[in-house]
């Protein structure tokens, strides 16, 4: 292994450090609003440092617009999709789970069969694969609609479920056929002499092995699930059933931006892929480096 000089080495620190503070910065007025009332973010809207600090707006929306505080008291209105939150959090964390979970099983199946076997329409169905992710969402979401409300799918989780399955399957095929095509196919092959069949061989054998590339698709796909905004917005209008984009959407009217809740509902939204990606670290990093590396 090469060993970098010093200067080198600074520099690399130096750029490192450059680009991680990049990315962070976009969180330091986000994290710093969250922390302040609406009527003191308005009066000091150049300000770096808020005048106080204060955990009102949390408080808010996790008891669900019930405990509003002191510096709500004088707020003439407030939105009724802030009393929502919470439920729209478990909405979100609910059609992130089934989305992930069932796009995988039906991605792997398909990835899988285009990998391993010998199909004449192989590369025509990954150029199909290609163009499906080509098409804008926008572009859908009226024969979409129609189609929904004919089948009795509108206003409902599992519409929301059925048609983020339809948009990310082509895009989780895309990413797990790199993967299954570079696994090597002798401990398939000893196991088919063994007596395994191809499907007790696929179990046993190919998904323990496909491990890090499942892990990093699924991640991508509850972070795209997690942060969808149109699908929701067009297929539900009860708010029951809305999710957190939708909330967050919401929270914009004609005569007031709360840009403080707007702010603590981001934080919090990010916690959930937050932790996903910290406790996946490793299988997501390895699943994606293999990925690109054979693919």
């Amino acid at each position: 292994m090469m060993r970098l000089s010093w200067p080198r080495r600074v520099l690399l620190w130096a750029l490192n450090i450059c680009a991680i503070a990049f990315l962070l910065l976009p969180f330091v007025p986000v994290v710093l609003g969250s922390l302040q009332s609406e009527k003191s973010m308005q009066k000091n809207v150049h300000a770096l440092l808020p005048e106080e600090y204060t955990l009102a707006n949390f408080r808010l929306i996790l008891s669900g617009g019930r405990s509003k505080g002191p510096i709500f008291e004088q707020v003439t209105y407030l939105p009724n999709s802030v009393e929502r939150v919470p439920s729209a959090f478990l909405n979100s964390l609910l059609v992130g789970l089934t989305v992930t979970l069932i796009t995988l099983a039906a991605a792997s199946l398909s990835a899988y069969a285009l990998a391993r076997l010998r199909l004449r329409w192989t590369g025509a169905l990954l150029q199909v694969s290609v163009v499906c992710r080509m098409v804008p969402l926008i572009v859908l979401m009226l024969p979409l609609y129609v189609l929904f409300r004919r089948y009795g799918l509108l206003n409902s989780l599992s519409g929301i479920v059925v048609a983020e399955f339809g948009l990310l399957l082509p895009y989780a095929v895309l990413i797990l056929v790199p993967y299954f095509s570079g696994l090597p196919s002798d401990l398939e092959d000893a196991a088919r002499v063994d007596g395994c069949t191809r499907w007790q061989a696929f179990l046993r054998i190919v998904l323990p092995l496909s491990a890090p590339g499942l892990a990093a698709c699924g991640v991508i796909l509850f972070i795209i699930s997690w942060h969808e905004l149109l699908i929701p917005l067009i297929l539900v209008s009860r708010p029951e059933f809305m999710t957190v984009p939708v909330i967050l959407a919401g929270l914009v009217s004609d005569y007031f931006v709360f840009f403080t809740l707007m702010m603590a509902i981001c934080l919090l939204g990010l916690l959930p892929t937050l932790f996903l990606v910290l406790a996946l670290q490793k299988y997501v990093v390895r699943g994606l480096v293999t990925g690109a590396l054979k693919g």
